[in-house]
């Protein structure tokens, strides 16, 4: 028998007895209008709707479709729908177990059931990313040939993870992650609907908003969540799910946190405020609040990232860079795996060397600016570039510091009413330390009075 293989008997054995499957499956949409979010992919004329033969374009010309996007928002259920909505055969393989081998066999089974009866075939391919060129090139005759409609999915980007020739013959479409209001529709239409749990239980506000935080976007994470705690509840003769009930099944305590409140800035405040103060202990704790209360780590990264300029800068030059490519990672791999990005980028910047100098001099550079304090150019450091910058005077006397053996000149850089300015004030931590005697040695060279 094909790998998991969707076959008409199994759906009919599942529709006979739902409680057999889990809450995930039995509330699977059976059509594009039942996807919760992804609304940008689901609009008139899309290609998933023509995909299914909805609309004038009809499913034509659409051989092979790669889905990117982070879990458990839909890749797998839009592979079911489209190939319950064209009557295909569904067959299911994942990156992780399958080889070669598994994938000739149903391209095999897929020719047969073309060439025999007529019928077209699905193969969705999850975790596509996983598989290796070679694995990759096997399926390269499938679609090129159209024995199947492959629908691959993977978390990673595409770009990278997905080989030329079969990106060039795939259309991609990106899924976003799910809303909370996305998830808190699913879960009250799993409450309710007779594929669910049929009005069974209830789910006051303070258990559901939880039961967000702990889906983080993923909607089969929000429904196994749901079931578990339903069940439990259900065992213990009650009515509704309580917040210690969800919590007891499903292990994670509530964070007391309102995204949108004053606990996401008060929270926010006190992991930078101790990563200032160099307590890396208090700084995981805030960051840990965060995570378990579902914060965007979007959001994380980019205050991570002001940090780093703000309260360590020149003290230690690698602490941007580092917050920089944990922003970076944590757009592409999301959670659960961002919290180590998160975790090592805090950790960096708590114990790094402070200083706020790089803060202190914009700051006043700044001020002076608003004050009005400006004045022109100076001549010698005017574009002579152009025809007639000569006659101008401008750029004349400009002197090249590359050509001296100290590599610097004596000549005025800043506009008169500032030339004696400093904003600049270096600190004494770290590294730091060789930029206040760099900047004390280029002022004397350069001819600066010292304010």
């Amino acid at each position: 028998m094909e790998p998991d293989l969707f076959t008409a008997a199994a759906e009919e054995r599942q529709e006979k007895d739902p409680s057999a499957s889990p809450l995930a499956v039995r509330m699977r949409p059976r059509t594009l209008d039942e996807v919760v979010g992804q609304q940008h992919l689901l609009k008139p004329g899309s290609p998933l709707r023509r995909l299914v033969g909805e609309g004038s374009g009809g499913p034509a010309g659409v051989s092979s479709v790669i889905l990117w996007g982070p879990p458990g928002t839909g890749k797998t259920t839009l592979a079911y729908v489209v190939s319950r909505a064209t009557n295909k055969r569904f067959v299911e393989l994942s990156a992780i177990t399958a080889g070669v081998k598994e994938v000739r066999a149903v391209i095999d089974g897929a020719r047969r059931a073309a060439g025999g009866f007529g019928t077209e075939t699905v193969l969705f391919l999850d975790e596509i990313h996983r598989f290796s060129k070679a694995q990759q090139d096997s399926l390269l005759p499938a679609v090129e040939n159209r024995w199947v409609t492959l629908i691959a999915a993977t978390t990673e980007n595409p770009y990278f993870s997905v080989i030329s020739p079969l990106l060039s013959r795939s259309l991609l479409l990106t899924l976003e992650p799910l809303t909370d209001d996305d998830v808190r529709g699913l879960l009250r239409r799993a409450l309710a609907d007779e594929r669910g749990l049929k009005g069974a239980v209830a789910l006051p506000e303070d258990t559901e908003e939880h039961l967000l935080r702990i889906a983080g976007g993923d909607a089969r994470r929000a429904l196994t969540a749901l079931e578990a705690a339903a069940g439990a509840a259900l065992d213990q003769g009650e009515g509704e799910i309580t917040l210690a009930t969800l919590e007891q099944t499903v292990d994670r305590a509530a964070v007391k946190y309102d995204r949108d409140g004053d606990q996401h800035y008060d929270v926010a405040s006190a992991l930078i405020k101790s990563i200032r103060g160099s307590d890396v202990d208090a700084a995981l704790h805030y960051l840990a609040r965060m995570i378990e209360a579902g914060e965007d780590p979007r959001f994380i990264a980019r205050r991570l990232m002001i940090s780093a300029s703000e309260d360590i800068g020149l003290a230690d030059p690698n602490a941007l860079p580092i917050a920089v490519a944990a922003a970076q990672a944590v757009a592409m791999i999301g959670f659960p795996e961002a919290a180590l990005t998160l975790s090592h980028a805090t950790i960096a910047l708590a114990l790094a060397p402070k200083s706020n100098s790089a803060t202190t001099a914009i700051g006043a550079a700044l001020e002076d600016v608003r004050k009005g304090l400006a004045g022109a150019v100076p001549p010698h450091l005017r574009d002579g570039h152009y025809k007639g910058a000569a006659k101008l005077g401008h750029a004349q006397g400009y002197v090249y510091p590359h050509d001296l053996p100290e590599g610097i000149a004596r000549q005025q850089y800043a506009p008169d009413a500032l030339k004696d300015r400093e904003y600049y004030t270096p600190g004494r931590h770290g590294a730091e330390a060789r930029y206040a005697d760099a900047v004390e040695w280029t002022r004397k060279h350069l001819g600066r009075r010292r304010s």
